[in-house]
């Protein structure tokens, strides 16, 4: 379980981040309420931008893409219900595609649990219609390891509920498939600990859990083998998502150099967290939960026209089952936050080590590019 020194991590990030919301905002009261109407105003920015891609989204070839994607996660799915031999157990579904376009109406709506059968059609349950909106990027976070394995099975043998995450990555000023980016991912583990940090309570130097990269495919998708995760104190769950430009694949499984256009962070639905935390070895886990609306954090990662929460499908009837979650979004490459993504280590041959030149300021806001 995550320690003393992380509540204390948190809670300097935290302050760091008021610190800097207040300079920028000389004379007014920051309460939550407020920081929280001032992130969601700033989602005019994605939906100029959502009007803008219209056009593009609506081609022949971006049709043709949504059509492959469906199907492609229609198959992923049947291939994991058929690994778990769960072919004819009904399985649960959130935010179809109804629902997604009421969140669009109202942010931040939470839909309801619907339960399918094998028979539901494919496009009902995996269609969707966002992807080439603008993703907003999000605060990187204390826990950025820098140059880790090429691989998507995260898991190292860490206990919880099995999640096969899929990521679709889109260029939003073509509305093509990204192909030439690495996608890196990570989380804590079902009791709140990270690895590949030295931070006391956390996995240590020696580490990798719940970390990797992978190169998109010619869709612009790449998929993580993980699980779902755990939570600390002062942070509602969440996935880290980082895109690097640039970066060379190295002979020893890992990568180096590029620099960082797009990070963020993936929530949530709260009856899913709530489920998943009565579950062992998420149980164990004494610190108080932080839900998604206490979060300084999710105002950033939502706007009116872009939905940071994972569409999910329970490959059973069961949590202990697995879940399969996707969501597409939309980056650019011509951006560049690699001063707000300072990272805590950095994997070499010789194992992990710290960064002596970690900046806490930087990470503890997110770039002019969010939402």
């Amino acid at each position: 379980m995550a320690g003393f020194s992380k509540i204390l991590v948190v809670a300097a990030v935290y302050f760091l981040f008021i610190f800097t919301f207040t300079v920028a905002h000389p004379g007014e009261k920051h309460d939550k309420s407020a920081i929280a109407r001032e992130m969601r105003a700033r989602s005019a920015l994605a939906t100029d931008q959502h009007a803008q891609l219209s056009s593009c989204q609506n081609t022949e070839e971006s049709r043709a893409l949504r059509q492959r994607t469906m199907e492609r996660r229609a198959a992923t799915f049947q291939r994991l219900r058929e690994e778990q031999g769960l072919t004819n157990v009904p399985f649960v579904e959130r935010r179809n595609l109804a629902q997604f376009q009421q969140w669009e109406k109202t942010p931040h709506d939470r839909s309801k649990s619907l339960s399918y059968t094998t028979s539901t059609p494919e496009a009902t349950v995996f269609g969707s219609n966002a992807s080439c909106i603008l993703a907003p990027d999000n605060a990187n976070g204390p826990y950025f390891v820098f140059g880790e394995h090429i691989r998507s099975n995260l898991v190292e043998g860490q206990p919880g509920v099995p999640m096969h995450l899929e990521m679709q990555f889109i260029d939003t000023a073509t509305c093509k498939p990204v192909t030439n980016i690495l996608v890196d991912v990570w989380s804590c583990n079902a009791t709140g600990a990270y690895s590949g940090v030295s931070a006391a309570g956390e996995g240590g130097l020696k580490t990798t859990f719940l970390r990797g990269v992978q190169q998109p495919d010619a869709m612009g998708v790449v998929s993580f083998d993980t699980i779902f995760p755990g939570h600390y104190s002062g942070r509602a769950t969440h996935e880290h998502v980082i895109t690097h430009v640039g970066a060379t694949l190295n002979a020893n499984g890992t990568y180096s150099g590029g620099h960082i256009n797009h990070l963020s962070q993936l929530f949530f639905d709260q009856d899913l967290i709530n489920a998943v935390e009565a579950t062992a070895p998420y149980n164990t886990n004494k610190i108080a939960r932080t839900s998604n609306d206490a979060d300084y954090f999710t105002g950033y990662a939502a706007t009116a026209a872009y939905d940071p929460f994972p569409n999910y499908v329970m490959l059973g009837n069961q949590l202990s089952q697995g879940i399969f979650a996707w969501v597409e979004l939309g980056i650019s490459l011509t951006n560049n936050v690699d001063q707000y993504a300072t990272w805590a280590a950095y994997l070499a041959a010789d194992g992990g080590h710290d960064n002596p030149n970690f900046n806490m300021w930087m990470v503890a806001s997110p770039p002019s590019t969010h939402g």
